[in-house]
């Protein structure tokens, strides 16, 4: 039985974009795409949520956005990490893997 999809996991998505972006420059469709393709289908991003993290981002100087044509020829904005968003990168995995952790040994815990 299939496992439905879900919206990202709150508080994660910016760990996601930056992930994605720390591969390659992409604008928002590739970042979406690649976000459910590397899940496996799992999580599914919301186009206005992702917009709204992006410029969020880019105020905090995480990401640098620059407008150029897509494999289909449309302009699109492109998007890529700065250095501040390579480290905030790492900073957030470091959290991630630390929370995920816990909440492993939590679930395997007796009693």
């Amino acid at each position: 039985m299939d496992q439905p999809s879900t919206d990202v996991i709150q508080g994660t998505l910016d760990m996601l974009i930056l992930k994605s972006l720390s591969l390659e420059p992409m604008h928002g469709f590739g970042v979406a795409r690649r976000i459910e393709q590397i899940s496996r289908g799992v999580f599914k991003v919301n186009p206005g949520s992702l917009m709204v993290a992006f410029q969020r981002m880019e105020r905090a100087g995480l990401l640098n956005a620059e407008w150029r044509q897509t494999e289909n020829s449309r302009r699109a904005k492109f998007y890529s990490l700065t250095r501040a968003g390579t480290k905030q990168l790492g900073i957030e995995t470091e959290d991630w893997t630390r929370r995920a952790a816990a909440v492993a040994r939590l679930l395997r815990a007796e009693g």
